[in-house]
């Protein structure tokens, strides 16, 4: 089985760089931490970065995982060779690009782009907020696929990914640690980043960037709201190029394997998405971006 022990990163193109940087700064709340060959480089914990905003065609790139070490690399590269996934090693070029000393990629069986990194660059400063947003940390990513039960096989059969809830054929939320979940797939027809996570610090967090957001004209596309499988509060809020962000706070931690026992939340129902009953919607996702694997030049 191949252990994630955490994420990483998400790589996205954006057509208008300058537009994608301005509002992950400015808006959203994060760090630019270098811009070079076309690539900005975006932090909001001890990570070099969480968010690479790469120049080009609108789209997401990829979105990686850490593994342990070199040997866990290479454990997961055959693993998904006999699984029959097609596998690439990254380049040093292209592993200098996401600031790992290693990688590979692969697509999962519904076309979502993934790496999977040893060795992440880590900085010593503290995070220079672009706003006081709260942020504590990455907290999460989304991808969408049109089956979240297949989809769940493929991460639990191949990955140490663990289902904490399902919301109906709708969402399957997966955990790698205690986290209630790092991990989800959301139904949606094609491949994609549904939205990324950033974990703010407090409750009022929440609610003061629910109000900035407003007054500055941005589309909130759900919240705030409290989520009852996680409980943690949010608020979801769309992007230039089609990223939607999230803030929340409040998650919950799993702490007892043995005793956990994934629930079944009927989205029809009444506070299966919100528990406070508010407005729910689907939140916007951003295409995967059709590339060929790592090594013929695509950093």
């Amino acid at each position: 089985m191949i252990e994630l022990t955490d994420i990483a990163y998400v790589r996205s193109g954006a057509a208008d760089l300058d537009n994608a940087v301005r509002f992950a700064v400015d808006v959203v709340g994060m760090e630019l931490t270098a811009r070079e060959n076309g690539v900005a480089y975006l932090r909001a914990d001890q990570r070099h970065h969480c968010l690479a905003l790469v120049e080009g065609e609108s789209g997401v790139i990829s979105s990686g995982f850490l593994v342990r070490d070199e040997d866990a690399l290479a454990a997961a590269e055959t693993e998904l060779e006999k699984a029959g996934v097609s596998v690439a090693r990254g380049g040093a070029e292209e592993a200098r690009s996401r600031r790992v000393r290693d990688f590979l990629s692969f697509d999962d069986p519904f076309g979502n782009r993934v790496d999977l990194a040893v060795d992440q660059v880590t900085l010593t400063a503290p995070v220079r907020h672009g706003r006081e947003a709260g942020i504590t940390e990455f907290g999460h990513l989304c991808l969408d696929a049109p089956d979240v039960r297949e989809a769940y096989r493929f991460w639990n059969g191949l990955f140490n990914a663990r289902v904490s809830d399902w919301i109906g054929d709708w969402a399957c939320l997966m955990r790698i640690d205690q986290v209630h979940h790092k991990l989800a797939v959301f139904q949606g027809s094609q491949p994609g980043l549904c939205h990324i996570n950033f974990q703010v610090d407090s409750l009022d967090d929440v609610m003061r960037n629910w109000h900035f957001l407003e007054a500055n004209g941005v589309e909130i596309e759900m919240g705030p709201g409290r989520h009852p499988q996680s409980t943690a509060v949010f608020v979801y809020f769309k992007g230039p190029e089609g990223i939607t962000y999230e803030y929340s706070w409040g998650v919950r931690l799993i702490t007892d394997e043995d005793a956990w026992r994934p629930r079944y939340f009927d989205p029809a129902e009444p506070g299966s998405i919100d528990m406070w009953q508010g407005p729910t919607r689907r939140v916007h996702t951003q295409p995967q971006l059709r590339r060929p694997l790592p090594g013929k030049g695509e950093v």
